[in-house]
C-alpha cells in the first residue's frame, strides 16, 4: 500500500511516517522546510502548501492509495492576524489534495480540530453541530467539507503534544520551567482534551485497518480525557516529580491571546475507543508515561 502523508517532518507526521516505515508501507512524505529523520526508505519531497498546483501533480504522480492530511497552520493567533495565509494553507490546499485524491482513487484521513466547537459545553460528540469562535477553527472546519464529500474520514483532535520537532508544547515547557524552579501559569477554567503524539500515530496507524468502517461514521474524536489546563499541568508535575507549588492558576482571560479560546473544547471519544481502542490515546497517566520515557531516551 502507497501512503501519502503532508506534514511528515511535524509534532505527529514524524511519528506517524516511523511507524508506517515499521509497518511496510511504501511512503511519500511531504515536508515544508526539513524533511523526517524518521523513515528512511520512504519518498521525501519538499512542499509548500501555498502551492495547491504543484500538490495536486504530486498526488497525480506518485497515486497514493491513502492520503493522511496532517500539515497545516495551527498557529491560532497568527491565523488570526493573517487570514489569507490561514485560508490558503488550511482550505485551499486541502480542497486541491482532496480533488487530486478523488482522481487517482485515494482515500483520504484528514487531521481537524476541537476548535471547530465554541466552547460553551465541552465533551462534544462527532454528531454536534460545530460553531467556531477563531479563525483558525473556521479555516479547519472549512476543509472538513470537502473531505466528507469524498468519502473521507475527519479525525478531529486536541493540543497534541510530545517530544519532537517544531514549537515546544504545553507540557514541554511545564516540564522544562518546573525543572528550572520558575513558575508556570495555566487556565483553571479552560478545559480541552491533551493528546500525546505517539499515541494518535499508533492510533491513525491501527484506523488504517479499519477505514471502511471509518468511512461510515466519517468524523472520530481520537484525543485525550477532559482536563483543564492546570489540572494537567499538574499531572505533569506528578508524573515528572516536579514542584507543584510553583503550577499557578490564572483565569483565561488574563492570558490575553489574540485569538479567543473556546472555553470547553473537550471532545467525546467512545466512538474512537470503540474502533481504535486497542491503543489508549485517551489515558493520560498512559501518555505521559510514555512521554517520560521518551524524554529519558532523548536526554
Amino acid at each position: 500500500m502507497r501512503i501519502l502523508v503532508t506534514g511528515s517532518s511535524g509534532l505527529l507526521g514524524h511519528k506517524l511516517v516511523g511507524l508506517l516505515e515499521h509497518k511496510g508501507f511504501d511512503i511519500i512524505a511531504l515536508y515544508r522546510s526539513k524533511p523526517p529523520a524518521t523513515c528512511s526508505e520512504c519518498i521525501k519531497l519538499q512542499l509548500d502548501l501555498t502551492e495547491p498546483e504543484r500538490l495536486v501533480d504530486v498526488v497525480q504522480e506518485h497515486k497514493p492509495d491513502v492520503v493522511f492530511h496532517l500539515a497545516a497552520f495551527t498557529n491560532v493567533d497568527a491565523c488570526e492576524k493573517e487570514r489569507e495565509m490561514a485560508w490558503r494553507v488550511n482550505t485551499l490546499s486541502t480542497i486541491a489534495l482532496v480533488r487530486a485524491s478523488v482522481r487517482v482513487g485515494a482515500r483520504i484521513v484528514y487531521i481537524s480540530t476541537d476548535y471547530v466547537f465554541d466552547g460553551r459545553r465541552g465533551q462534544y460528540r462527532e454528531d454536534d453541530a460545530p460553531s467556531p469562535i477563531n479563525y483558525y477553527g473556521l479555516t479547519k472546519l472549512a476543509g472538513e467539507t470537502p473531505v466528507l464529500a469524498a468519502n473521507g474520514v475527519v479525525v478531529r483532535t486536541s493540543g497534541i503534544y510530545g517530544s519532537g520537532p517544531g514549537k515546544k508544547t504545553f507540557p514541554i515547557v511545564v516540564i522544562e520551567k518546573l525543572g528550572r524552579g520558575e513558575e508556570i501559569h495555566a487556565a483553571i477554567d479552560q478545559w480541552y482534551s491533551p493528546t500525546l503524539n505517539t499515541l494518535l500515530a499508533r492510533a491513525l496507524l491501527t484506523l488504517l485497518e479499519k477505514l471502511d468502517e471509518a468511512v461510515e461514521h466519517g468524523v472520530l474524536h481520537i484525543a485525550g480525557s477532559r482536563v483543564s489546563r492546570y489540572e494537567f499541568a499538574l499531572m505533569i508535575a506528578e508524573k515528572f516529580g516536579l514542584p507543584k507549588d510553583l503550577v499557578k492558576p490564572v483565569k483565561l482571560e488574563e492570558l490575553q491571546f489574540i485569538a479567543p479560546r473556546p472555553r470547553d473544547s473537550s471532545l467525546d471519544v467512545t466512538l474512537a475507543r470503540q474502533l481504535v481502542g486497542s491503543v489508549p490515546f485517551w489515558d493520560h497517566e498512559a501518555a505521559l508515561e510514555e512521554l517520560r520515557r521518551e524524554l529519558r531516551q532523548t536526554g
